[in-house]
């Protein structure tokens, strides 16, 4: 086994949702393991409500591993993987759609600024905006990624896809 990867669906979906679906197969399928929380009893209690019991879920998945995990999430799944990044460490971040605040949740998008991420946004997004995100890559530097899609990214797994691998490749090369 290569190592641990936790991904987060987003809001309203679950486990089995296409991105993190398809992103677990091409991992397994290179030797790693993944998991995939189920958030779905947590996004009951709205946006905003959800983001705590979220945390707590994805925090208690990451203590009990024996070794810092790469966390993937796709919107509501990437905001609360970068949270959750300022307090127990990770291996990595690829995040999808990442909305740069929660309506109704105090605390804005924020990761550590020494844990290698890659974020991929669409153009059209109209869930989070682009600007929002843009911001917080230019700020900090990070490595975005903008493709021709909307929130939902469906179109773009090839691409997703190939990011990904470049990832993992590269975080083994560095294990």
């Amino acid at each position: 086994m290569r190592g641990q990867i936790i991904l987060s669906h987003g809001s309203d979906s679950s486990p089995d949702a296409t991105k993190v679906s398809a992103l677990a197969a091409l991992a397994e399928s290179l030797g790693w393991h993944t998991q995939r929380p189920d958030y779905s009893t947590d996004d009951a209690r709205g946006h905003a409500g959800s983001v705590a019991p979220r945390i707590a879920r994805l925090r208690a998945t990451i203590e009990a591993l024996d070794a810092p995990p790469l966390l993937v999430g796709s919107s509501m799944g990437a905001f609360v993987s970068g949270l959750v990044s300022l307090d127990v460490p990770v291996a990595g971040l690829l995040l999808l759609a990442t909305p740069s605040g929660i309506p109704g949740y105090a605390r804005a998008f924020d990761l550590r600024r020494e844990v290698p991420t890659m974020l991929i946004h669409g153009w059209r997004d109209d869930v989070c905006p682009l600007s929002g995100v843009h911001a917080f890559a230019a700020q900090r530097r990070l490595p975005l990624l903008v493709l021709d899609d909307d929130h939902r990214l469906t179109a773009s797994m090839d691409a997703i896809t190939a990011q990904f691998r470049t990832m993992l490749d590269q975080l083994a090369a560095s294990a």
